[in-house]
């Protein structure tokens, strides 16, 4: 068996060890990368600029009566479009309604020259510095998670740094930016990480397979690496560490970082298969808690005053223009959410009182929540509640961006859902089960190392997770430098064997 095990691990190492070392570099890189380049909420809202309410003319009420919505109105938002101001209204059923708050006018696609002047300004050029490469009807390597919104027009940028514009004439909005040096981390980190191959990936089935797959064998690889750590192990009399390996060269150094990152290895790779959800059980949904429930109905439009005069006067935005306006309504009150650059940089959302104008700082007191949970869920009764100020194990981000205080409750029923709700805007921002607790432990807990105790401070958590990637990757490397070794010396025996 012993032999078995051997024969086993040396040659699916010899393959397996190059995937590795790749997992390993690019995790690394990954740790300060994320994923693929995308554009997110708060760098569109940047690219789009700041609204310019001086040319407001509309009403919310006007706008939603030229998006043809009669009933009440759900979803409401004021933001740029094409360089315009231009409001969003949700009709509650399929896409919102787009109309531009100057003239009330209802956008139904852009054209041509609006997809040259809005991304030359979405990137700060002139536009005598894009070139329109053409039309993308199929995904290529950056849109890939951006198939939905294909076809999309495509711009190179002459500013020195490689950079790319994706534009939909759909939605008359930039889906997507790229320059070089992001591309460039992108094939360093998340596409060999992922497999994330144009030609793999497209095929959604073999991508998903091969992953895991792949996984599967690597989890394998690593249990016997950690299986031949003990049996290869012979403890010398006296005892001595040199005696009780048998290995030489660099097949000591091989086992030395095997037996001591080898569980590492293990862990990473088990829960990167874990995060394919290849088991039934991970797509288990639990309790459902009505989303609207809170805000205490649809919106009464005649209440949000969105016109330069009133919203330049509001002390709590210190003269900002700001990069958007949602409307929501909070227990009954009207409630403007806007989006302003604070004094470092990045854009964070402000709660307005539509009626005072003052800034809704002081979160709401628990038993709203509660009492709506025990008229509206019937099936499950709450058996625990609590006020976190602080994250706990499942509600948590690293650059802690995730709403606090939140009320965290537990259900009783047979899935045991938690919910978590932000006390300030009165919403849900969480939610799991029993089941998706477990995953969280075999995906994140595993493959993050996201435990309380250092995944807030860093750089504790970054100096600790690269020592031990650098270890697993030492193993692996290893490993290829011995696999290449052996094959190139039986390549010449048989050269050698063979007749003349």
């Amino acid at each position: 068996m012993r032999r078995l095990i051997i024969f086993v691990h040396r040659y699916v190492g010899m393959p397996m060890s190059i995937i590795f070392v790749v997992w390993f570099v690019s995790g690394i890189v990954m740790m300060y990368t994320g994923g693929m380049p995308e554009l997110s909420a708060a760098d569109r809202q940047r690219g789009q600029g700041t609204i310019d309410l001086d040319v407001v003319a509309l009403t919310p009420a006007d706008a939603a009566g030229r998006a043809g919505v009669d009933g009440p109105v759900g979803q409401l938002s004021l933001g740029n479009l094409l360089g315009r101001p231009a409001y969003r209204v949700g009709r509650g059923f399929g896409p919102p309604v787009t109309v531009f708050a100057d003239t009330g006018e209802v956008f139904d696609g852009a054209g041509a020259a609006d997809a040259l002047a809005e991304s030359a300004r979405f990137v700060g050029e002139p536009a005598s510095a894009l070139r329109f490469v053409g039309t993308e009807t199929a995904p290529d390597q950056w849109t890939m998670i951006l198939s939905r919104s294909l076809p999309l027009e495509r711009f190179d940028v002459d500013d020195g740094r490689g950079t790319r514009v994706y534009f939909s004439l759909r939605t008359g909005r930039v889906e997507l930016v790229t320059d070089r040096t992001d591309r460039m981390l992108a094939w360093a980190g998340a596409i060999p990480h992922w497999f994330y191959f144009t030609p793999l990936r497209l095929n959604q089935p073999v991508w998903y397979w091969t992953v895991v797959w792949v996984s599967a064998v690597g989890c394998l690889l690593a249990v016997l690496g950690l299986v031949l750590a003990f049996t290869q192990f012979r403890r010398s009399k006296p005892f001595r560490l040199a005696s009780s390996i048998r290995y030489r060269g660099l097949m000591r150094w091989h086992y030395y970082t095997g037996a001591l990152f080898g569980l590492f290895a293990l862990t990473w790779v088990f829960s990167g298969l874990m995060s394919m959800e290849p088991f039934d059980w991970t797509r288990t949904e639990g309790l459902q808690v009505p989303d609207n429930e809170l805000v205490g109905g649809t919106l009464d439009l005649e209440r949000y005053p969105l016109d330069a005069r009133a919203l330049a006067g509001i002390p709590a935005l210190g003269g900002l223009e700001p990069f958007g306006i949602e409307l929501v309504r909070i227990q009954d009150q009207a409630v403007l959410e806007v989006a302003i650059a604070e004094s470092d940089g990045r854009i964070r959302q402000r709660l307005i009182d539509a009626a005072t104008f003052a800034e809704r700082t002081t979160p709401f007191a628990p038993e709203p929540i509660l009492a709506m949970l025990e008229s509206t869920v019937t099936e499950a009764k709450v058996v625990e509640h609590e006020v976190l100020d602080r994250y706990d194990a499942y509600y948590y981000t690293q650059d802690g961006s995730a709403p606090l205080p939140v009320l965290r409750v537990k259900f009783d029923d047979p899935a045991e859902t938690w919910y978590y709700f932000d006390l300030l805007k009165l919403e849900a921002v969480a939610a799991n089960h029993r089941l998706s607790r477990l995953e969280r432990w075999l995906f994140s807990g595993l493959h993050s190392l996201d435990f309380g105790f250092w995944y807030g401070s860093r750089p504790a958590w970054d100096i600790g997770m690269i020592l031990l990637s650098l270890g697993a990757l030492a193993t692996s490397a290893i490993g290829v430098v011995l696999g290449y070794r052996r094959l190139s010396g039986q390549a010449r025996r048989e050269q050698n064997a063979a007749p003349v």
